[in-house]
């Protein structure tokens, strides 16, 4: 009887011992997670979020006579304005700029005038003061050089002395008068300088005042031609709004797009820029038409960056032409933008998170017979996945999680991990020396 509660015993130990074996195995084999080494086509993508806005438009500025320089308005508000989307003929009503700013540099420059009218009146009755006196002066001379040739004259008896004197006398008169003669040339040309330069000031208050009539008379902004409203962008890339201050280096009101002709303007973050080129494939999507998908092509990246509104980080503009129907597309409307960055018809690549670091290695867990740590030379990479150059083959496995065992496994392909040293050594020293012709 306990012999055969002993094998009973026994049978049941073996029994546990077994499924807890399977069990622990099961486990372990669920916390592997594989996928196969892929040969197919590889692209890369950049992702943005754009805005529709014509190609060749018409834009509606500020007076041309705002612009000149001797206005000395420098902003100026714009203190009504259509509707944005509003449908005008040339001609029709746009907005309204702030009569008030022009209103007061007009009345200071009224003033400005007459006082140069003033200082011009004055100049005259100053100048012609001066000269009357100068002519007096120049009339006593010529009395003067009389009387000494007179009292000359009658000294023809006298002693040499006198006679002597009286021709000194003479000679003196006639040296103020020759004096006297060209001060007054010398005092009129003067005269005439400062009344001239009064006529110029007063011309110049003038044409201002003139000027400034005519900016007062062009506040009312008309459309130059037929088309939709679409709102300018002020320096800040906000929308143009009543209150909104435009000048002569940012001029725009609005434009009127030619619809016929679209393009999305996206901005891409200074990390993703490097790859963008003009001549790169896009597919855009319509936030508006989730069914509408339309191809496209960047017609222009911008060299300098700009600082986001409201945020420390820099992006750059990039301009998206559209291809095919447009006629349904309206401005300002939000695209998704897929531009094709890179694209290798034929290559091996295997998922972002199968690929491991440690300090300068990149390694994959490759499983065949058992588990090796695999260094792989690895190329560019898109959101999802990475292109494999060298190390794995078509089919190998590899693991996406690290094993439990993983310290204890030994790395495989030390030849690759010293070729990708070599190979970047060679380009240092390439762009040294590029950097040193430079």
């Amino acid at each position: 009887m306990s012999k055969r509660i002993f094998i009973t015993a026994g049978v049941a130990a073996l029994i546990l011992l077994s499924g807890f074996f399977l069990l622990t195995q099961s486990k372990s084999e669920a916390e592997k997670i594989t996928v196969q080494v892929i040969r197919g086509p590889f692209e890369m993508q950049v992702y943005s979020s754009g805005q529709l806005e014509a190609q060749n438009s018409e834009n509606i500025v500020v007076p041309e006579s705002l612009r000149d320089p001797d206005i000395r308005i420098y902003e100026i508000k714009i203190t009504d304005l259509v509707e944005e989307g509003t449908v005008v003929a040339m001609g029709d009503y746009v907005a309204t700029l702030d009569q008030k700013t022009v209103e007061e540099v007009l009345t200071n420059a009224r003033e400005e005038l007459e006082q140069s009218y003033n200082e011009f009146e004055d100049a005259k009755m100053d100048s012609n003061l001066t000269l009357s006196n100068v002519r007096d002066q120049i009339i006593n001379a010529r009395e003067n050089v009389e009387e000494m040739r007179i009292i000359l004259e009658e000294s023809k008896f006298e002693s040499p002395a006198v006679i002597r004197k009286a021709e000194m006398d003479l000679d003196k008169a006639k040296r103020k008068l020759e004096q006297e003669i060209q001060g007054y040339v010398l005092k009129e040309r003067q005269a005439a300088s400062r009344v001239e330069r009064r006529i110029i000031d007063l011309r110049r208050q003038e044409n201002r005042v003139n000027k400034l009539n005519e900016v007062y008379n062009s506040l009312v902004i008309t459309a130059p031609k037929s088309g939709m409203v679409i709102y300018g962008k002020d320096r800040t890339r906000e929308k143009i709004k009543v209150g909104s201050t435009v000048s002569s280096w940012m001029p725009i009101i609005a434009t009127l797009p030619d619809l016929t002709s679209m393009l999305s303007t996206t901005y891409v973050n200074e990390i993703d820029i490097s790859s963008i080129k003009v001549g790169q494939k896009v597919i855009l999507g319509i936030d508006a038409m989730p069914e509408k998908e339309l191809e496209g092509e960047v017609v222009s990246v911008a060299n300098i960056g700009q600082p986001m509104p409201r945020s420390d980080a820099k992006v750059f503009e990039v301009k998206i032409r559209i291809y095919g129907d447009v006629s349904d597309l309206k401005p300002a409307m939000t695209t998704s933008n897929q531009i094709q960055t890179g694209f290798y018809p034929d290559t091996l690549f295997v998922p972002s998170e199968a690929v491991f670091t440690n300090d300068s290695l990149q390694f994959v867990y490759l499983e065949k017979s058992g588990i090796t740590k695999q260094i792989v030379d690895l190329g560019d990479q898109n959101e999802n996945y990475v292109l494999i150059r060298k190390g794995l083959s078509e089919g190998d496995v590899v693991l996406l999680n690290e094993p439990n065992f993983a310290e204890e496994l030994a790395f495989e392909g030390m030849d690759i991990y010293l070729e990708i040293k070599e190979r970047r050594q060679r380009e240092e020293e390439e762009a040294k020396k590029a950097l040193e012709e430079e």
